[in-house]
Parts: C-alpha cells; structure tokens; sequence
C-alpha cells in the first residue's frame, strides 16, 4: 500500500515557517511528500506551488499546498495577531487530515502563542497541549530526538521551583509507559532501555542532597522493572550524556526541561526534532522557534524541519507495515 503524503501547518506566517517549508522541499524533492497547510501569499516571493483539494492530489513533483485563508499578510518578524485564527485552522486541518486517513502525519511549523493568545484566544501552552486536546484529551509527553540522542522531559514548561511538588510518581510512571511503548511502535525497539535522571545532584546521593530520588522515583522504577521494563536509574544526569553512557539506553528521562533540553541542543543544535509520543496520529517538529530576528533574510537553516519530516516519514511506514 502506498503511503499517503505528510502535511505541514504553516506555522506562524511572520516567522521563519514557510521559508524552512520550501528549503525543505527543495532539498527532499520526494523523497518525503508533503503538503503545505497554509496561505500562498505568506510563501517566499517567487515561490512556484500547485494548489490542491486534497493530499491525495500532490503530485510529488511540485510544492503542493491547501489553501488555508488568514486575515493578513504576513510581515517579517513581526507576528499579527490577526492571523492567529489562520494558524490555529492550519493545525485543526492538519489533525483532521491525519485522523481521515488521508494524511500519514503531521509536521507542524514554530507558532507564537502569545500572538495565539491575543489574536484568537488560544488556551494552551504550546502545540502539544493542544494537539492532545484535539485528540480526545490523550496523555502525552514531549520527546526531543536526533541521531544520537533521545531525551523526555517528564516536567516540561514550568519554573524550576516547582518541578519538586509537580514531580509525582503517577507523572513519571505515565511518562515512561508512554515513552516505552512509543519506542516500541513507532521507533522499532522490541525492549526499549531506558535510563532515568534523578532530580538532584548525583542523583540525590542517598538522600544526602535530596529525597526525591528514594521517595518519588526510586518506587516508580522498581515497579516497572518488575514488570519487565529494562530501566536503568535514577542517575546522575551530569554523567548520562557522553557517547559511552548513550550508548547503554535507547532514551533518557529527565526530570525537568533544562536536563532534557540542554544535552541534545549541544550534541545537535541545528538537528534535533520535537516528537509528541501519546498520540493515536503521528506529530512531528522542528526543535526551534520562529526566529524573527532572521525572517525574510534566507537566512533560515531547514536542517531541523528535514529532520522532523523524515522523522515522521519513518514512523508513518513502521504503522503501515
């Protein structure tokens, strides 16, 4: 059976979004089909596209693209509020492509939420909340990957004095049965290794530097591991992520966003993706953001978004097969 094309939102029009888009498909040529889910208006100047109904329409040869209306142009580094209705429909019909069969997956470009929030009073923290939401309401967890590295962050955007209290046993053991089962579906790991950060210092050192280690997630762990999970942890997460330690796990657990995020941004700054494991549809993107202060320039790196598309290309077959 042949796969259906992937589908990408078009992100915020006034950031780097439809320019990555192009650069993407020019470098990929078909080699992952994809259609645009935006407004033709707010491409690259010059830009040439063929305008379709449906996914199944692309031809694979040409930059095809479903016309989604906004209220404006689009300005260079500087994100309308009045276009937040466009790009919150981009993503519906992106979800609805997907959910349809039509679609094999969804490859979303950096939105801003604070213009979502003004413009269109969009209630959420970011694309995966919402995501989940117009999916039923599906727990999910937010996964960072590149070649050499898989990281989830099991507490993710809220201040650091209040990871302690929001780190709960039933937060973490949900994050690593969705962790363990998404390596296992869509990643084609038969018994995925896991390897779990403590929240403190060296992991607590007994309890000497902290007690969240004994108390919340040394529990979790044994619990998981009597099942069959291989676990291993909680470690110290100042010695989890050079090249010896990655090569003993399949993905890494941190506690918070910092200890996920900062290991991968240096290992592969320019080629991590951002996967959301929990859905019933395949969610891709690029691990970066608008980049205003670039927009407009052809300055963008599609790196990320190339990544992010065959990320979502691989995982649609391995569903397929």
């Amino acid at each position: 059976m042949e796969l259906a094309p992937l589908v990408m939102s078009c992100g915020d029009p006034s950031g780097i979004g439809p320019e990555i888009a192009l650069k993407a498909w020019q470098a990929l040529g078909g080699e992952c089909p994809f259609v645009w889910l935006g407004d033709p208006r707010h491409l690259p100047a010059g830009t040439e596209f063929t305008l379709v109904e449906t996914p199944a329409a692309a031809s694979g040869t040409d930059f095809a693209v479903m016309d989604i209306a906004f209220a404006a142009p689009a300005r260079p580094g500087q994100p309308d509020p009045a276009n937040g209705a466009g790009v919150i429909a981009a993503i519906r019909q992106g979800v609805a492509l997907v959910q349809g069969g039509t679609a094999s997956g969804l490859v979303t470009c950096p939105i801003n939420k604070a213009a979502l929030k003004t413009g269109a009073g969009f209630a959420f923290p970011g694309h995966t909340e919402f995501l989940a939401h117009l999916a039923g309401g599906a727990d999910v967890v937010m996964m960072l990957a590149c070649d050499a590295l898989r990281v989830v962050p099991v507490t993710i955007h809220i201040p650091l004095s209040d990871v302690p209290a929001s780190l709960t046993q039933d937060l973490l053991e949900r994050s690593l049965r969705i962790t363990h089962a998404a390596l296992q579906r869509d990643f084609g790991l038969v018994t995925p290794r896991l390897a779990v950060a403590g929240l403190n210092p060296h992991a607590g050192e007994n309890g000497v530097m902290g007690q969240e280690e004994i108390t919340v997630i040394s529990p979790v762990l044994d619990r998981l591991r009597a099942e069959g999970m291989v676990i291993s942890g909680p470690l110290s997460a100042d010695t989890m992520f050079h090249a010896g330690a990655r090569a003993r796990y399949d993905a890494a657990i941190a506690m918070y966003h910092d200890q996920a995020l900062i290991p991968i941004k240096t290992i592969d700054f320019a080629g991590g993706v951002n996967v959301t494991l929990g859905l019933p549809f395949i969610r891709t993107s690029p691990d970066h953001g608008t980049a205003y202060d670039i927009t407009g320039q052809n300055k963008a790196d599609p790196t990320s978004l190339i990544a992010a598309l065959r990320m979502a290309r691989t995982m649609a077959e391995r569903r397929a097969a």
